[in-house]
């Protein structure tokens, strides 16, 4: 799919100043991940399957520790 047909959304999460975004797009097959920076470069595609396993690793409960953290 053209990355110029898909609807794109940006987090909930993302401030309105621009930063660090990433924006989404579902179709009936994959799930597209763009840098909101870089609209027309080149987008990551996961299969539904691969996304469910990554989404885990969002929380911050989830996120490795600091060497700070590891330290104590």
């Amino acid at each position: 799919m053209n990355s110029h047909e898909l609807n794109w959304r940006k987090s909930s999460y993302s401030g309105g100043e621009g930063g660090e975004c990433l924006e989404i797009a579902t179709d009936h097959a994959a799930i597209h991940i763009r840098d909101s920076k870089t609209p027309t470069a080149p987008h990551l595609t996961l299969s539904p399957t691969t996304w469910l396993a990554f989404l885990p690793h969002l929380s911050p409960t989830n996120s490795p520790a600091t060497p700070q953290e590891t330290a104590e």
